[in-house]
């Protein structure tokens, strides 16, 4: 029988920041992993909060947050937690060569795969937006092959953003990968991993560049490791490169997973792969292990402080088998929800308010510690943190990865 400080359940980046920040505290921390995480799901750059309950553009995260309803993650989290993970994180990506951009005062614009703006917190140097300025040429990088990045489309819709007085182009790159199929992000990535690959697009490229009058505006294919490739090209180019988001897989988010991964075996914390936790051990008020399953055996971990990061209804922490009976799988849990068949979910898929379903999750006092129905703590050491947490729509309000961060920062400091 294992015995840690702290077990984290999940692997996506609430569990990876919660186990990292555990284990730089000086506690003996176990990494409980189910796949492969969310990260290579979703872009990894963090949005704290790009809308506002009304829908309404958000300036400021800082700002926005003051104005959010009491039982918001955000609110039990606190501003003071909030702006420590945020450093947290901005040295963590610095000390490990992949540093982030941003603040809580002002929001980043990071173009889309569409060729729109969205708005972020914090972002690689690759990804900030505010590199178009003082451009006069925009050359978008198309890639044969490449699904889901049309530089038609990208020209179209971010002309009447960026201005339609710039200069737009599309170049198209053969990178000899197709062999007659799609190729991905992560293909080229890996591509451009090596010097032939970042050598025949450089030299594609220069062609067109013109200093700090040319942006180049490129799918998410500049390396699979921290900045290494953006910083090659743009110094062989002598001009700035932008990357865009993509649909999954993540590079982005990839090379973020990769850092954490690193750093976490850096720290000394005990990673189990491949590990379905089944169930907890309890006695009293206190959960004393959990009950785990790799490949056909159980094994008991026992710990002092768990914390959940098994990622709500989308990685399957919260299942819901009978309508208005959601289950949480581990710990038996309390889920909140939105009562009422009408409610769950809007008519429409992108409304103007946020989807019923998008709401539930598990209720927390401001300790992250789980509350059932009457508002009294059901676990005195099992910290809830991420999509885990009720009562916001991550999707909706573009905060999902910042409740993920805030949250496991707060749960590990603790």
């Amino acid at each position: 029988m294992k015995h840690s400080d702290t077990i984290v359940i999940g692997s996506g980046l609430a569990g990876l920041m919660a186990a990292l920040t555990s284990a730089r505290r000086g506690k003996k921390v176990t990494l409980l992993t189910m796949g492969s995480g969310s990260l290579s799901l979703n872009s990894g750059v963090i949005d704290v909060l790009g809308f506002d309950e009304n829908h309404a553009f958000v300036e400021s995260p800082r700002k926005g947050i003051e104005t959010l309803p009491k039982d918001h993650p955000y609110k039990k989290i606190g501003m003071d937690m909030l702006e420590k993970s945020v450093e947290a994180f901005l040295a963590f990506t610095k000390e490990y060569h992949f540093p982030y951009r941003g603040s809580l005062d002002k929001q980043i614009m990071v173009p889309t795969a569409v060729g729109t703006l969205k708005p972020t917190c914090l972002a690689p140097h690759s990804m900030d937006g505010t590199g178009f300025k003082g451009c006069s040429k925009v050359i978008i990088v198309a890639v044969e092959g490449l699904k889901d990045f049309y530089g038609d489309i990208i020209k179209e819709n971010i002309r009447p953003l960026l201005g339609e007085d710039l200069v737009y182009e599309i170049v198209t790159i053969d990178t000899g990968l197709t062999g007659g199929r799609d190729i991905t992000t992560l293909d080229v990535a890996r591509w451009l991993d090596h010097d032939k690959g970042m050598t025949t697009l450089s030299e594609a490229l220069k062609p067109y560049a013109k200093g700090s009058e040319t942006v180049f505006l490129l799918p998410q294919i500049l390396g699979t490791s921290g900045h290494a490739g953006a910083l090659a090209l743009r110094g062989k180019l002598e001009s700035e490169v932008i990357e865009t988001t993509c649909l999954p897989p993540s590079v982005n988010g990839l090379r973020l997973q990769k850092i954490f991964y690193e750093a976490l075996r850096d720290s000394g914390v005990d990673i189990i792969e491949d590990t379905k936790v089944l169930r907890a051990v309890r006695k009293g008020a206190k959960c004393t292990a959990v009950v785990a399953q790799a490949a056909a055996r159980e094994k008991t971990y026992e710990a002092e402080k768990f914390i959940l990061a098994t990622g709500g209804f989308y990685s399957g922490g919260i299942t819901m088998r009978e309508f208005e009976h959601p289950k949480e799988a581990i710990f038996d849990l309390p889920v909140w929800f939105v009562p009422g068949e009408e409610n769950w979910s809007n008519e429409q898929l992108f409304a103007d308010k946020p989807q019923g379903f998008a709401m539930t999750g598990i209720r927390t006092d401001e300790n992250l510690l789980p509350l059932d129905g009457n508002g009294k703590r059901v676990y005195d050491n099992v910290y809830v943190v991420g999509r885990n947490l009720g009562g916001y729509d991550f999707c909706f309000e573009h905060s999902g990865n910042g409740v993920a961060l805030a949250s496991a920062y707060k749960a590990a400091m603790m």
